[in-house]
Parts: structure tokens; sequence; C-alpha cells
């Protein structure tokens, strides 16, 4: 137990170490003094658009949660969803994991309405359902960016292994209940068998699978645009095309879990790719790249009056 510990706790610190001396070293490189000038009272209007697609954003993911929860999600006010979407995005924006979230709204949620295996089977899918509509779009927008400039193989190449990964996991999940799990696991924890139960049940309800599936494009589509703002909030346009394609290699190799939520490597990337591909200066692109800090400070801040509030309400029933 306490090696365990031991090793959450030295990885950790090392997250914390690669993010620290990422940005350290990028801006040893580029002058933070250089980045600021580049935010002008022109980003404003873009800024606007950043913080507008952001809620749709939130409301989308809560309506494909709610619409993979079936005929218990109608009976949850939609805007239930959304304040667990929001709380999620306040602790992934705070633990060393993007994951950690999901992990906090799924359990608060399977606790309040009593659908655990359902809640866990849909926040999932829904995860993997959001990567595989990035990568779709990706694919969809490569043969126009590899035209014109030599992305490095090993981006493509990370981006097919967890576009494939990602494959397996929605397939897996919806055929999961055919794997006969070992009788002394499922004695020991059977919410296993539930889980099983829970991401099958989706074969029987396409139409919901695939409105998840719509609205992980929707979710895209505002992530292309907000990306897009980015740097026309610096005042140098970037095509669509290679927006898409290099966000998603800039997102995939952030979910490498070895920084704190992609900070630092982040950065990285970025500059790797619009600097040393298009020739944009570095302290440019990471003026546009440090603008995305701004959305999720927006999410944390909402994720934050939400948790206040409920904690606020159980008082309250306590006093009473």
């Amino acid at each position: 137990m306490q090696q365990g510990k031991f090793k959450k706790v030295a990885l950790n610190i090392l997250k914390v170490a690669v993010s620290v001396g990422g940005l350290a070293y990028i801006f040893w490189k580029v002058p933070f003094s250089d980045v600021c000038g580049h935010w002008t009272s022109t980003a404003l209007p873009w800024i606007g658009l950043i913080l507008a697609c952001t809620v749709f954003s939130m409301a989308i993911q809560a309506n494909r949660w709610r619409g993979l929860l079936l005929d218990e999600g109608k009976k949850i006010p939609f805007r239930t969803f959304y304040a667990y979407i929001a709380l999620g995005y306040f602790f992934n924006n705070l633990l060393p994991s993007g994951f950690g979230g999901d992990a906090v709204k799924t359990i608060a949620f399977g606790k309040r309405f009593g659908n655990m295996a359902n809640s866990v089977a849909a926040v999932a899918i829904s995860r993997v359902m959001g990567l595989l509509a990035m990568f779709l779009c990706f694919f969809a927008m490569l043969p126009f960016v590899v035209s014109r400039y030599q992305i490095p193989a090993m981006y493509t190449g990370a981006v097919c292994a967890v576009a494939l990964v990602s494959l397996f996991i929605i397939v897996g999940g919806l055929f999961s209940d055919k794997i006969k799990l070992p009788a002394n696991l499922t004695n020991k924890v059977p919410f296993f068998v539930k889980l099983q139960d829970a991401f099958s049940i989706y074969r029987g309800y396409k139409k919901a699978f695939l409105l998840s599936g719509l609205d992980s494009v929707w979710l895209q589509l505002s992530s292309i645009a907000i990306h897009y703002a980015y740097f026309q909030a610096v005042g140098v346009p970037v095509d669509v095309a290679t927006i898409t394609v290099f966000m998603t290699i800039t997102i995939t190799v952030s979910m490498l879990p070895i920084s704190i939520n992609g900070i630092g490597i982040r950065e990285g990337v970025n500059v790797s790719l619009f600097t040393g591909l298009l020739g944009i200066p570095a302290d440019t692109v990471l003026a546009a790249a440090l603008i995305g800090y701004i959305p999720m400070l927006f999410q944390a801040i909402q994720g934050a009056v939400v948790l206040i509030a409920g904690k606020n309400s159980q008082t309250q029933n306590q006093d009473v």
C-alpha cells in the first residue's frame, strides 16, 4: 500500500517537473515580454467568440451524456448534466490528470441518481466518441495539409496509434459482455459485470449511440472554431485544415501522462508545428496558445460555482 502511494506521489512530482521544466525552457528561449506584446484590445471579440463556443461545447457534452443515459437521462433536467460537466472541468483543470474530472463527475452523479454503472459507461463512451470524432476531422483534413507541409512521422504515427486504440475501446466496450470474466474477480468486484451490461446495452440503442457520435462531431467543430480564434486573436490567420490537423496532434501528444494536463508539452508542440513548419514567430504562437487557458479558467469558474452551490445546499438541508 505504502509502495503504491509512493509511486503515485513520485509520478505526480515527475509530472510537475516536466510541466514546470517545459514552460521554463520555452520561456527561456522566448521572452514572456515578447509574448505579451501580441495581446491587444483587438483580441477581445475573438475571446468573446471563444467563450461562447466554450459554453456551446459544454452544452453539447451535457446533451451527449444525457442521451447516452437513455430513458433515465430524460428524467433528469438538462441543467443538471451541464452542472456536472462544469464540475468535471473544475477538477480536470486542477488535478494532475486530464481524466480526474471525469471520475469526480461520474461518481458524484452516480451516487446522487443511483445509476453508477450506466453513468460510467456513458461518460467513457462520450470520451472515446469525442476522440474518434477528432480523428475523423484529422484524417479528413490531413491530405490538404501534407501536400504543403512535411509533418514529422512521429506526430502522425501517434495520432494513428491513439485512433486505433480508441476504436478498439469502443468496439470492445459494446461487446464486452461476450467476455467471460473470472469468477474470483466478479465475486470481489461485482461492479465489473454491471459495467459490462451497461456498455453492451447500446447495441440495442443504435439511434442514441449514433446521436452521441453526431454530438461529438459538433463538439469537434466547436473546438476547431476555438483554436482558429486563438490565432485570429493575435492577428495571424491560419487556415482551418491546418488548425484541425495541428490541433489533433497537439491534443494527442498532450494526453501522454507525463505532465500536468499537458502543460509545458502543449506549448512545445505548438511551437514545433506552427513555428517549425509554418514559420510563424514563436512568440506569436505562444501568445495564441496561452489564450487557450482562458476557456479552461472559464470552465473551472463555472465548476467552482457548482461546487459551492452544492455545498451550500447540503448545509441548508442539514440545518433543516
